[in-house]
């Protein structure tokens, strides 16, 4: 049994790609005067969802679309709703959504809400992350742990996706590495007393700066300075800086898209696969705009001329094959294999 001081006022977890299973098993396991409250941000983007829905049905615990202004209540799951960023407020009583950047090309994202918790709560959160791809949630959880709060992570040999666990293995010092099964029962240890209110001396006296309401919170935990460097934006095409948030490279420009080294790369693959494309519609039409000009000059009886037209119709023919090659044969993604529970990540999956 927890003692009353270091028991979480609240549980954030972030989740991906096979997120929903595990937060079915992990709410299913939590009894209804679970005495935290719970914040969820799951991988949904801008695409309508269920997610509450699926939550409620699976456990006791009723879960619900997290409102702007809305009080942090134990006991209930407040999830992120589409294309928001779910934050803590400054007063660290209160939600808060944010249309801000997205973060490691999703929003919501998992980061934006570990940080502002650990900014609210300091030493009395639990950060856990689930099943997911690539990286989002190490850079927040490592903020959890410095500000003193709890992290756990998913075992990733049981995670449907472990990518995001292993990143959170081995970029911060996690507290505690469990199954499913394992993390509920961790949850209800510290948290097994009902609190009827959230009371405002709980919020953390650290010295992390409050979470801003419209984009963003700052990034906290960056070890080293950030630096100027040759790469644009995925995103939006701006100036990139690079830092590290506990040895993980971190990427951010000077709009506030903000990506883990991970996303950073699945992004630069998915603007070669656009860029590919473009280069092949654009060689599909040059095709049949020689073919057309080559007509028209036999029309005319210009027969060097259109033969120069022909001439440019295999020309461009040649070059969309060798494009349309590139395109069907994909891009291997590289796979970082020095995990730490024998698993190689699975990039490429959101």
């Amino acid at each position: 049994m927890s003692q009353d001081g270091n028991r979480p006022t609240a549980v954030v977890i972030g989740a991906s790609a096979g997120g929903v299973e595990a937060l079915q098993a992990l709410v299913a396991q939590l009894p209804h005067k679970f005495g935290a409250a719970l914040l969820v941000v799951l991988h949904i983007g801008t695409r309508r969802s269920a997610l509450p829905e699926i939550l409620t049905r699976a456990g006791r615990l009723p879960a619900a679309w997290a409102v702007d202004g809305e009080p942090i209540r134990p006991g209930r799951i407040h999830v992120a709703p589409p294309d928001r960023h779910l934050l803590i407020a400054p007063d660290g009583v209160c939600l808060s959504l944010s249309r801000g950047p997205a973060e490691n090309r999703t929003r919501p994202a998992v980061d934006p809400l570990f940080r502002s918790a650990a900014s609210a709560f300091g030493p009395r959160v639990a950060g856990v992350v689930l099943s997911g791809a690539l990286a989002d949630g190490t850079a927040g959880l490592a903020e959890i742990a410095r500000c003193g709060g709890i992290t756990v992570v998913q075992e990733p040999n049981e995670a449907a996706y472990p990518s995001m666990p292993l990143s959170a293995l081995r970029h911060v010092s996690v507290r505690y590495r469990l199954p499913v099964t394992g993390i509920a029962d961790l949850l209800i240890r510290l948290c097994d007393t009902a609190r009827s209110v959230m009371p405002v001396d709980l919020r953390s006296t650290s010295a992390v700066p409050a979470p801003q309401r419209e984009g963003n919170t700052p990034m906290e935990g960056e070890h080293t300075l950030k630096r100027p460097t040759a790469l644009t934006c995925p995103t939006c095409g701006g100036a990139v800086e690079q830092s590290s948030v506990d040895s993980l490279p971190y990427f951010e420009c000077h709009t506030g898209h903000r990506f883990a080294a991970p996303d950073m790369g699945e992004a630069q693959f998915e603007q070669m696969e656009q860029a590919l494309e473009v280069a092949l519609r654009v060689l599909n039409e040059r095709t049949e705009l020689c073919r057309r000009l080559a007509e028209a000059a036999r029309g005319r009886g210009q027969v060097l001329s259109a033969g120069r037209w022909d001439a440019a119709v295999r020309e461009a023919e040649q070059r969309a094959k060798v494009m349309r090659t590139f395109i069907e044969q994909g891009w291997e993604r590289p796979i970082d294999d020095e995990d730490e529970g024998g698993l190689a990540g699975t990039p490429g999956v959101g």
